[in-house]
């Protein structure tokens, strides 16, 4: 349970900062020599950082001795409160360390924005013909997970590559099992046709053998069964199989070559940082059983006056507490508090894993290639940010405004003739969109087709989050429409006691051409119309057209999800358990659809008087 250790009853604004220390020093005594976590907190209660220690008396009462840099005396000086949670590990206090960081987001820690789970390739292997499929969720499979892997990309590059080496299965479920003649992948040689029974699962079960194998890295033993495949298909003067095999063997030595990492047999990530100013890029290079997945650049958000080390300590931290652990991580400086992280990932990872700084030969070359990957990114970011940061000056000039635009919201409406309309949100900052903060609304008692309703909905729901400062009061609102809808969102912010927010709404122009759009402001009659050329012009249309992506992307979601259950909701006899069966028996609404009666009736609780209901239900002609 978490400790709280306030100060004394005068309270920290009475206390000046060398009675501050002086209050918390005496107040340290209490802390327990245990592993946890401890909070900073200021004098309203907000958390200004979030760390682990080992010890937690020995950790918190180093930051109120010699202090080295002037970050940690701006953040001395404003601590009026800690708070702890004793963990049982030193594992744990990581974990939850990791947790605290990215739900607080102190604004003195490293924080990563990155909150996407990473993609692994799921084989399906409880299948008679097992499948292989790209697979990102929270929740575990059935089936045997590869991975993680860098990127989308690189997860459908491997497919692509074991389609030509071993011609696994990559289709739906429910598509699979309605084939009645083979498809177009079987016709250019990317599958074997299990389908329709042109392959034996005993066949069939050797190529999915060797695509375990080549996924675990063990591509040398490939290569010798089919050096052997071969010679024995030429003895039986079958040439056509020898010159299959041949090729598959080609074709896989040349990805082997171009993917091995020379010396590597395990799993590493190798991870090099690179600063420009306040700006810092964190760049993790994957090995994975002696192959080279890829790699990612990051960019977290650093306080000023960190250095490497301190940044790499902070990026491990988070960046392991939701990825599988490797052998090695290589990284390019010694990062703070080294042994203890050491001890905690090995922790984590139920075996030793091995942090190496001072590395040679192949393993450097590998580390110099991330450094300059990183320093190429940050080139490519802060370059990107110099455009960016213009636009915006310009949006700034061109409305007149005072103030600097630090956020930017923007709402768009999307719907399809009146059906599920949903409202989205988008945030862009000094740096650009903040994904992680985009919003949707379900819109819901209005008439079908009132755009006018839907965003006064939509806003009102927004600004009284912000109201009860669960958001930050954006520097200005754009929507998409004209002077009605600007008039309508106005009232509706009006109501919630919100003035002075610039409000500008983005109409199409005269045949809604683009480059002739309108601005619409609250209390101007006339619109104001900026040259299509102009770089305040191309930041609201970027602006304009990220929220138009969000909400046709929302709307459809949305709309395939009440489209895919809304044909067997009104089936009597067919409740949420029989709908979650059928659909997964016959991998989608489309199996479903294409089903006889005997074959619905083999679900499990599906009677062959209901499976005839449901066949009738989706079959009304």
């Amino acid at each position: 349970m978490p400790k709280s250790y306030p100060l004394a009853e005068s309270g920290p604004a009475a206390l000046g900062l060398e009675g501050r220390r002086q209050a918390l020093r005496q107040r340290l005594k209490e802390l327990p020599r245990a592993p946890g976590v401890y909070r900073m907190l200021d004098a309203r209660g907000q958390v200004l950082y979030v760390g682990k220690a080992k010890d937690l008396r020995r950790r918190v009462a180093s930051y109120f001795g010699r202090l080295p840099s002037r970050r940690l005396e701006r953040l001395v000086s404003q601590i009026a409160d800690i708070a702890i949670t004793l963990t049982r590990t030193e594992g744990e206090a990581l974990l939850l360390e990791s947790q605290l960081i990215k739900s607080l987001k102190p604004r003195f820690n490293v924080l990563l924005r990155d909150d996407k789970s990473y993609p692994y390739i799921l084989l399906t292997i409880q299948d008679t013909y097992p499948r292989l499929a790209f697979y990102r969720g929270p929740r575990r499979p059935d089936g045997r997970l590869f991975g993680p892997y860098p990127s989308a990309w690189a997860v459908r590059e491997t497919l692509q590559i074991l389609q030509r080496l071993f011609p696994v299965r990559q289709c739906e479920d429910g598509f699979f099992r309605h084939r009645t003649r083979p498809c177009l992948q079987y016709q250019i040689g990317r599958c074997s046709g299990p389908c329709v029974g042109l392959i034996t699962p005993e066949c069939y079960a050797e190529d999915v053998a060797r695509t375990v194998k080549f996924l675990e890295g063990r591509g040398d033993e490939i290569i010798a069964e089919l050096v052997e495949s071969m010679e024995q298909a030429a003895v039986s003067l079958e040439f056509e199989r020898a010159a299959l095999y041949r090729d598959r063997i080609r074709t896989l030595r040349a990805v082997l070559e171009r993917t091995a990492v020379s010396g590597e047999d395990g799993d590493l990530d190798i991870i090099a940082c690179a600063q420009t100013a306040d700006v810092w890029c964190v760049q993790v290079f994957y090995v994975r059983r002696g192959r080279h997945l890829g790699n990612t650049a990051f960019f977290p958000r650093v306080p000023p006056g960190l250095d490497e080390p301190a940044v790499l300590a902070g990026f491990i931290g988070q960046f392991y507490a939701t990825r599988p652990v490797p052998d090695t991580i290589v990284l390019s400086a010694h990062p703070d508090d080294a042994e203890s992280l050491g001890a905690a990932l090995s922790e984590q990872r139920g075996q030793p894993v091995q942090i190496a700084i001072a590395v040679e030969g192949e393993r450097a070359r590998w580390l110099d290639l991330a450094r300059h990957n990183a320093q190429f990114a940050l080139e490519q970011r802060l370059n990107s940010q110099s455009g960016y940061a213009h636009r915006l000056e310009a949006l700034r000039q061109a409305l007149g405004l005072s103030i600097s635009l630090d956020r930017i919201e923007c709402f768009d409406i999307s719907h399809t003739q009146g059906e599920r309309p949903v409202a989205a949100c988008v945030v862009f900052d000094r740096t650009g969109p903040r994904h992680d903060e985009y919003r949707r609304f379900n819109i819901s008692d209005i008439a079908a087709g009132d755009d006018y309703a839907a965003l006064a909905q939509a806003l009102s729901r927004r600004y009284a989050r912000v109201a009860r400062n669960e958001y930050p009061v954006p520097d200005l609102i754009l929507i998409d429409g004209g002077a009605g809808q600007v008039a309508a969102v106005n009232q509706a912010l009006q109501a919630l006691g919100f003035s002075g927010i610039q409000l500008v709404g983005i109409s199409k122009g005269p045949e809604r051409r683009p480059g002739y759009e309108r601005l619409w402001l609250v209390g101007q009659n006339l619109p104001l119309i900026l040259p299509a050329d102009s770089p305040a012009m191309h930041l609201l249309d970027q602006i304009r057209d990220e929220a138009h992506r969000f909400a046709i992307m929302s709307h459809r979601r949305r709309r395939g999800q009440a489209r895919l259950t809304s044909a067997l909701e009104g089936i009597n006899g067919v409740g949420p358990k029989r709908r979650q069966r059928l659909l997964r028996h016959f991998g989608g609404m489309r199996g479903l659809q294409c089903a006889g009666v005997e074959e619905i009736a083999k679900v499990a609780g599906i009677s062959q008087s209901l499976a005839q209901r449901i066949h009738d239900a989706l079959h009304p002609d």
